[in-house]
């Protein structure tokens, strides 16, 4: 644990999962000074979710108080449609949240401004401030974990377009292919997801398996060739190698029309999935290879503040908040949400 700032200053940053929250005490440097976790209870509700996110910020205001720091603000993100300008949870359909003027409760709860964020655009803020989009101008951030979102950084700036930006996860990559959750056929979060793979390969093997993870291990072991199978054929699953090559055709699919129309410098895969190294990369490269002609060609790298990203970029976006108020100094160069 880091030592507490000279300045005696911290915000409280809080991402907000489906199944659990991770919170801490940020710096201005972005140090972590403390850190939380704490599960989401979700099947309670969603008045239950909102107390447990009173509670976790009140639990980190008392380490700070423990450490004589001053707590600026607390940014708190969460999935769905988020609405950052008016502070408002517009859906969620984990959450079973619509409507919600969040941020505007949690002032008045915990007595603290917030600042209320997207948990995928916060991890985003984070890759590209602290971690392996940084310093790029145009980039594209895909969370690809139970469901499969995207972040969209243009020009420095975070694309919001009112909270629905980003939706890389409901673009259509297989029009016959299975319903997705949100009403429509064969959507990139029904094929390529980690509940998408898993679905997938129950469905076609009548073996029910755990998650995306289970079917990455029957894949054989080892890395991707670049064709979308394992390096241990003998022992590996056909059934596994096909779920995998369907999934990654899918997210082929979806970059590639991503990269077309935004142009992006670098892609960022982070989540669960992601973290199956080569055996999603190598072979998404060459789907992208093969799909791509005059393109730019982005990077394709994995993210690096893995599962601690969209908690940082809840403290960033909190900075970020109490710089542009009139008592401040005057904002820092960075992203910025439009």
């Amino acid at each position: 644990m880091a030592d507490a700032p000279r300045s005696g200053e911290c915000v409280l940053a809080l991402d907000v999962g489906g199944t659990g929250m991770k919170g801490a005490l940020l710096d201005r440097g972005a140090g972590v000074l403390v850190a939380e976790r704490c599960p989401t209870p979700r099947s309670d509700g969603p008045e239950a979710v909102v107390d447990a996110i009173v509670s976790a910020l009140r639990s980190l205001h008392r380490r700070a108080a423990e450490r004589s720091l001053t707590v600026r603000r607390a940014g708190v993100v969460v999935p769905g449609i988020v609405d950052a300008g008016r502070a408002l949870a517009v859906r969620s359909a984990n959450l079973g949240w619509r409507d919600l003027p969040l941020g505007a409760l949690l002032t008045e709860r915990t007595g603290l401004p917030v600042t209320l964020g997207h948990d995928v655009r916060a991890g985003a803020l984070a890759e590209v401030r602290l971690g392996a989009a940084r310093g790029v101008r145009d980039a594209l951030f895909v969370a690809i974990g139970t469901g499969i979102s995207a972040a969209i950084v243009h020009d420095g700036r975070l694309l919001t377009a009112g909270g629905y930006a980003g939706e890389l996860g409901h673009l259509v990559v297989e029009p016959d292919g299975p319903r997705c959750a949100c009403g429509a056929a064969g959507c990139l979060e029904a094929v390529a997801s980690a509940a998408g793979i898993a679905a997938a390969y129950t469905a076609l093997t009548g073996r029910p398996v755990g998650g995306a993870a289970d079917v990455a291990a029957r894949l054989g072991g080892g890395h991707g060739d670049g064709n979308g199978n394992g390096n241990g054929d003998i022992d590996g699953d056909e059934a596994a190698r096909v779920v995998w090559r369907r999934a990654v055709d899918g997210l082929g699919t979806a970059l590639t029309a991503a990269v077309t129309l935004l142009a992006p410098e670098v892609v960022v895969l982070g989540g669960g999935l992601a973290e199956s190294g080569g055996l999603l990369l190598d072979p998404l490269r060459a789907c992208l290879d093969r799909k791509l002609t005059f393109h730019r060609r982005p990077r394709l790298v994995t993210a690096a503040l893995g599962d601690r990203a969209g908690c940082l970029g809840a403290g960033l976006h909190a900075w970020d908040a109490e710089d542009r108020t009139p008592a401040s100094a005057g904002a820092p160069a960075g992203l910025a949400a439009h």
